[in-house]
């Protein structure tokens, strides 16, 4: 049977599909840690070593994820919870002490609303380096911030990390932050979850399109991405099924028959491919995304960009979320 790697771009699910866990990790250079913040699971992944992150699939650095059902439902007080959340983790993944400008950049479609996720954001990012020098009685309490929306190489022709590149060599950015929409492995995380890292991202990874990587190695500014899965992998929707299904069925069935013990042998790596291979010559790759999808993107993108702007602007607080949207 041809191997299959499962489509994701969260650390925390390559994490569980090596069966990693909080209190045993296993593997050195991986480190888990699993807490609360205002509500929301969140979960840290330090991969730290050349062996961890091979056995990851990932770049060294600091992943951390979000998961909260509240981020699907229009639900005020869970949101202005989780954009508490978002803007002290990123100021704990990157300090930004200096007054040099930072960089927003919204990856991805805008007219392909799963993909406008990172446009939306950058709509609503409070963008100040064109009028920084006039507010003189800002103290420090705002920073220069300019923001890009690249587009994708089907429609500009030019890569995007070119595109960034020119950009960020005539701002000279102490910091880039990219929004790009995701890929999920779990269909209940998708719209459900936020992930944010220190390493950079690659645009399309998650849906098999890979594209240049958006790093500092390459951009010359360090890069911290933040994503949402707005998508997932048709064959993990039948596979995730049949699990629910032999579960369903593993319960009925007595211990120690034939049946019960192939299903415990199977393991979830070999049935994801059986469903592949025999789903793709009827369908190839399809990625599928919910009905409310363009609701829950307006919503997601608010979240963010409030984060965004509580974290990188001193002056602003809680108390002003919502409103620099536009």
């Amino acid at each position: 049977m041809k191997k299959r790697h499962l489509y994701t771009d969260l650390a925390l699910e390559a994490a569980e599909t090596l069966g990693l866990h909080e209190a045993d990790c296993g593997i050195d250079g991986v480190e888990l840690d699993v807490s609360d913040c205002y509500g929301s699971k969140t979960t840290w992944v330090r991969i730290t070593s050349k062996a961890g992150a091979e056995a990851m699939g990932k770049p060294i650095g600091n992943y951390v994820t979000f998961e909260d059902d509240g981020l699907k439902e229009p639900d005020a007080e869970a949101h202005e919870k989780i954009i508490k959340a978002l803007a002290e983790n990123l100021v704990k993944l990157r300090k930004i002490n200096s007054s040099a400008p930072i960089l927003v950049v919204g990856l991805g479609n805008k007219d392909v609303t799963p993909d406008a996720l990172g446009p939306k954001v950058v709509s609503k990012t409070l963008v100040t380096r064109h009028i920084i020098d006039t507010l003189k009685k800002s103290d420090g309490r705002l920073r220069p911030v300019c923001a890009i929306t690249p587009g994708v190489m089907g429609i500009t022709g030019i890569e995007t990390g070119e595109i960034i590149k020119g950009v960020a060599d005539r701002v000279e950015p102490e910091l880039i932050i990219a929004i790009d929409a995701l890929a999920a492995r779990r269909a209940n995380r998708v719209n459900a979850t936020i992930q944010m890292c220190d390493t950079g991202v690659n645009p399309g990874a998650g849906v098999g399109n890979k594209r240049m990587a958006l790093n500092e190695e390459y951009l010359g500014a360090p890069v911290l991405a933040i994503g949402v899965p707005t998508v997932v992998d048709a064959a993990t929707l039948v596979n995730d099924t049949m699990d629910l299904m032999l579960e369903s069925m593993k319960k009925e069935l007595p211990e120690g028959s034939e049946f019960f013990e192939m299903l415990a042998e199977l393991e979830a790596e070999d049935k994801y491919c059986l469903v592949k291979n025999v789903l793709e010559p009827y369908i190839g790759t399809m990625f599928v995304t919910p009905k409310n999808v363009d609701a829950v993107i307006d919503r997601l993108s608010n979240i963010i960009a409030n984060s965004i702007n509580i974290a990188l602007h001193p002056g602003i607080d809680a108390s002003d979320i919502n409103r620099y949207m536009y």
